[in-house]
């Protein structure tokens, strides 16, 4: 089923809002959760709101969280999002952070007390407009073994990095630390079908491509997959992120992270409060003038965009070029939804009161 983009913006905003979100809240929960859906991330779009639903019903999502700063300093500081939705608590530190770049040369936020936040995309690229590079990261569920090890205790922990260029789009790099993210592996068990060689372990730590692995005890893997493939490298980089998120802000870490789904408790012996992220803004005038800066972004983007194919044909991708070009599409041809995500959000319009659109 296709669905117009603004008529699931504003179903999922009615949701929002139905399950206690201010107006404004709502409105900009459904824009990052929309967001992703738009970019082709349908992982981490619509096909989530039922479960964020879920953790409101289980009193884990604060709907009218009163977020504060607990530590700053001039470039610095730290957020306690009172539980709340990590779609609206997100945006807020990463204000703060481009904020603090505008005033000092560079921002960087380190939250605690939150929720899942969407795609971290969104939040890197609010820095965009204000002439600065935006990161964004955040620890998740830990649904991820350690390189040789048969233990959950990271999660996809993704990293996103926007910059921006003169007359190219900019540069968006946004990707988990895992070799696939877990909403990718849902789709795939949503189509009952199999996961490629190297996303998942069975309980034991061998390699299965059953992409029921993981709720039947196995573990996602790091980037990499294996050893000899460079998992370790993949694990580091989830260390970093899980380590700058929580570790820093006071937020849980490791395998003491809240679940996202709500059918599993977060642990007895919490070391933190909620889910961490952590956010940077870096104004480019504070390295060199932005002009000279973005004129070389372009060039260093039409250069790289330029390379030799191995397959005559296929183009070589800049990092957030797939995700642009069907944004566009997307933006005119409506968004693309599976049978099983149609049916949960159906179920939850009902219970709502809220009508699904009919395209």
């Amino acid at each position: 089923m296709v669905v117009a983009h603004e008529s699931l913006f504003q179903f999922t905003k009615s949701i929002l809002k139905a399950v206690g979100c201010s107006e404004q809240d709502a409105q900009l929960g459904a824009k990052v959760l929309l967001s992703a859906d738009l970019r082709g991330v349908d992982s981490h779009g619509v096909a989530r709101l039922s479960g964020y639903v879920r953790l409101i019903d289980k009193d884990r999502v604060n709907t009218t969280p009163q977020t504060k700063i607990i530590h700053e300093t001039p470039s610095t500081g730290v957020i306690d999002g009172d539980s709340g939705l990590g779609l609206v608590v997100g945006p807020q530190a990463m204000r703060l952070a481009i904020e603090k770049a505008k005033n000092v040369g560079s921002g960087w936020i380190s939250v605690r007390n939150s929720n899942h936040f969407g795609i971290a995309g969104y939040h890197s690229m609010m820095a965009l407009e204000d002439d600065c590079i935006g990161i964004s990261m955040t620890n998740a569920s830990p649904l991820v073994s350690p390189t040789f090890s048969k233990e959950r205790l990271l999660g996809t922990n993704p990293i996103s990095v926007a910059i921006p260029a003169d007359k190219e789009p900019p540069f968006v790099l946004d990707m988990a630390t895992t070799t696939a993210a877990n909403g990718k592996l849902e789709i795939l068990q949503r189509k009952n079908a199999d996961a490629p060689v190297g996303w998942v372990q069975d309980k034991e730590g061998n390699p299965t491509t059953d992409s029921q692995g993981v709720k039947k005890g196995g573990a996602l893997l790091p980037l990499g997959g294996d050893r000899e493939h460079g998992s370790h490298k993949g694990y580091g980089l989830s260390a970093v992120v899980d380590i700058f998120s929580a570790v820093l802000s006071g937020a849980n870490y490791g395998p003491w992270v809240p679940p996202f789904v709500a059918f599993l408790d977060p642990a007895s012996d919490p070391v933190g409060k909620g889910i961490g992220h952590f956010f940077g803004a870096m104004r480019i005038d504070a390295f060199r003038p932005a002009g000279e800066f973005k004129s070389h972004m372009d060039n260093w983007i039409t250069r790289f965009r330029g390379a030799e194919p191995v397959i005559k044909g296929h183009k070589v991708l800049v990092a957030g070029d797939p995700e642009r070009e069907l944004e566009q599409q997307r933006k005119k041809e409506g968004i693309p939804l599976l049978d099983p995500v149609v049916k949960d959000l159906m179920d939850i319009g009902q219970r709502f009161g809220v009508d699904f659109p009919k395209s």
